[in-house]
């Protein structure tokens, strides 16, 4: 698989996560939101050292 292709969906991913907390934060739910906006972290992080990487 082309590392451009997993920093790619890694970053997507990331986006969709960021998408989710900031709904769960909107709807009043701040557990989920905490744990999507950490969980967006690790897959920005991991998008960002996979690309570093190569």
């Amino acid at each position: 698989m082309p590392t451009e292709f997993v920093v790619v969906l890694l970053a997507a991913l990331a986006g969709i996560l960021i998408g989710g907390a900031y709904s769960a934060y909107k709807n009043s739910s701040t557990v989920a939101a905490a744990v999507l906006g950490v969980l967006a972290l690790l897959a920005a992080g991991g998008a960002v050292a996979w690309f570093a990487s190569s």
